[in-house]
């Protein structure tokens, strides 16, 4: 499984027919950086892949391309850290391992879990997308935007 979020943000903003610079407007960014998103030369940060999700009305797990499911119907709009840093923790312990363990098998560093697990950073893309292909959990259910389904 790869990440290939591009594919899916260029195939929605093209159903909608809506122009790259219209989109960058409404994230905020430039035409430029949006562009970088699609192509997938630079990794779509968290809060931006959130507010492409939100204004599409899909899910993370379909802009992830984690299952083919396209939104959830009791979605929150906002991701919330101290459920998604809660959430990191509980599956961590869940599947028994410890920070370093689960850092060796994503081919992390452990601080990038430990910061995420207390609180001082939001999960990354990337990071995110492989524990939850990899533990078939969903993105949505980690980030705190559904309570469930939490697995894939």
């Amino acid at each position: 499984m790869t990440l290939e979020y591009g594919k899916k943000i260029k195939e929605l903003r093209e159903k909608e027919n809506i122009t790259q610079k219209e989109v960058a407007s409404i994230l905020g960014i430039s035409r430029s950086s949006y562009n970088q998103f699609e192509q997938q030369y630079d990794i779509i940060p968290i809060k931006r892949l959130n507010q492409i999700a939100n204004y599409f009305n899909v899910s993370i797990d379909y802009l992830l391309g984690l299952n083919n499911q396209t939104s959830y119907s009791n979605s929150n709009c906002e991701i919330d850290t101290n459920i998604s840093s809660n959430r990191l923790k509980e599956l961590r312990k869940e599947l028994k391992l410890t920070q370093e363990k689960l850092a060796n098998k994503l081919e992390i560093s452990r601080s990038v879990i430990v910061y995420h697990e207390l609180k001082r950073t939001i999960i990354g893309t990337p990071f995110l997308f492989t524990l939850c292909s990899k533990y078939k959990i969903s993105a949505d259910y980690l980030l705190g935007k559904i309570d469930s389904p939490k697995n894939l």
